[in-house]
């Protein structure tokens, strides 16, 4: 512990965000982060408890007391080499990940808890900054090969992780780039794409093999996969949309989030293609359009602020939900995830421009003319017992020309599934064993979204890693060098 009174001296000083108008005029990262001297002293506010609930409230069990020691100290090699050794990409969790560390920080209960995100951040970028991080391919190789199927973070982790152990490893990627939707889902402002390719290009130096536009279950039979490789491992997300099936769903200009988003991250790396990856090769923009966005999570805030910085003409955002309190509930105690109202920078953007966000309001059809979405038909709700209700002469028709359907996703894709035949729970996960990993069909193993449902990306990575441990006693017979992700019963 550097500063025993760092947390009494200090005061919570986080990275600031650039101003509304100055973002929307960009699609790069829209935080400005401080010197290196402030994150040192925020680094200095943590406290070193007895018992760092930060740690058993983050899914990778990430060592933050040591590494916040280190940064105040100014050995951030040394800080580097903490933070790898449980994450294999604080690049991204260090941006994207709603920190539920934060929210078990035992300074938090009475005080603004400890800045880790920016201390994660910090860490991995100097990193960089000073050619720390470099491949590491493994001295050995175990004559085992593995096909993991997807390339998002936990696709990503598992493989790293395998291929440390020394299997050979070949990552199969339906499309054209390897990230998932750290490539083509989060957005450039979030998430820097040269970031995530930087990270890709790392592994593949480590000898990890990528085979892109490459389907599994449509391209190349899983069978044939099946019969080439000592393993697999099927990290492919869950893919599957909640879809609105109302009358008018037909309708022209109605897309689901996931067609619309990819476009703009390919159109920020200066694909001349932009809708490469869309079913039907349709470019989807929000230029000059009456943007309503249904659905109010991540996701949603995703589509919102790439409408806005594509010149939409006005955007609204529905909730079905009600809205969360601002502070914690007594059925919600520290130190588990916080489930309070927030405000993505998304939201903020908007609700400065003119839209808002409405609650507790159901879509019940939508309107067009020729073909054409021209408005939608909603009514209030109000949740009873577990279940919304309708509220009589509420109805209210809204002017639009363009709806993004951000409402969550059901599970993996049920073709692949057919080919593996493994069991599934019943909202489509595959089912694996509470210890192996493993799912009904011997070798085949699952980590991901696919397995636990849709999640955030610190789960994806702590399930990779996991998996892989598990793959890796599977092939060698004997326990795994690999780390196990030390997991408590109330993380987010």
């Amino acid at each position: 512990m550097g500063d025993p009174r760092g947390f009494m001296k200090h005061g919570r000083r986080d990275k600031t965000m650039q101003a509304v108008n100055a973002r929307l005029q960009h699609h790069s990262e829209h935080y400005d982060y401080p010197r290196e001297e402030k994150v040192k002293t925020q680094a200095s506010r943590c406290m070193d408890c007895g018992v760092p609930f930060c740690m058993t409230g983050c899914p990778l069990g990430n060592l933050i007391p040591e590494w916040n020691d280190l940064v105040y100290r100014g050995q951030w090699e040394q800080a580097l080499r903490a933070l790898h050794a449980t994450n294999n990409f604080p690049e991204f969790t260090g941006r994207v990940c709603p920190a539920p560390c934060e929210t078990s920080c035992v300074l938090g209960i009475n005080e603004p808890a400890v800045t880790i995100k920016l201390q994660e951040v910090s860490i991995v970028d100097k990193g960089f900054e000073e050619g720390w991080i470099l491949p590491q391919p493994p001295a050995l190789r175990s004559g085992k090969t593995v096909a993991v199927i997807g390339s998002g973070p936990a696709g990503l982790a598992c493989a790293q992780q395998l291929n440390r152990a020394g299997h050979r490893v070949t990552v199969f990627e339906k499309a054209d780039r390897a990230g998932g939707l750290l490539m083509y889902g989060i957005p450039h402002y979030k998430l820097r794409k040269e970031k995530v390719q930087r990270r890709i290009d790392l592994l593949a130096a480590e000898g990890i093999e990528f085979a892109y536009s490459c389907d599994i279950g449509k391209d190349r039979s899983f069978a044939d996969i099946k019969s080439s490789f000592d393993a697999e491992v099927i990290a492919t997300g869950a893919e599957e949309p909640r879809d609105l099936p109302v009358e008018g769903r037909e309708l022209d200009g109605i897309h689901f989030a996931m067609e619309f988003l990819p476009e703009q991250n390919r159109a920020n790396w200066g694909d001349e293609d932009v809708a490469a990856l869309h079913p039907n090769k349709q470019v989807i923009n929000a230029r000059g359009k009456k943007v309503i966005v249904i659905g109010g999570g991540d996701t949603g805030s995703d589509c919102i602020g790439t409408s806005l910085r594509q010149g939409a003409a006005s955007v609204v955002n529905f909730e079905l939900l009600d809205q969360p309190p601002e502070e914690r509930s007594a059925s919600n105690p520290w130190p588990q995830w916080s489930r309070i109202m927030r405000v993505s920078s998304s939201v903020e953007e908007m609700t400065t421009t003119g839209g808002e966000v409405y609650y507790e309001i159901m879509t019940t059809r939508f309107l067009g003319d020729k073909g054409r979405i021209t408005g939608l038909e909603t009514v209030k709700i109000i949740w009873a017992n577990g279940r919304p209700e309708k509220i009589a002469g509420s109805e209210q028709i809204w002017q639009c020309d363009f709806v993004l359907l951000a409402m969550g996703f059901l599970g993996p894709r049920s073709e692949l599934l057919s080919q593996i035949g493994c069991a599934t729970d019943q909202r489509s996960n595959i089912t694996t064993d509470i210890k192996t990993r493993m799912s009904s069909i011997d070798g085949v193993f699952a980590a991901g979204d696919c397995r636990r449902g849709q999640s955030l990306v610190v789960w994806a990575i702590s399930e990779g890693r996991e998996v892989a441990r598990c793959v890796d006693e599977y092939l060698t017979g004997s326990q795994s060098l690999l780390p196990k992700v030390r997991l408590e019963p109330f993380v987010y």
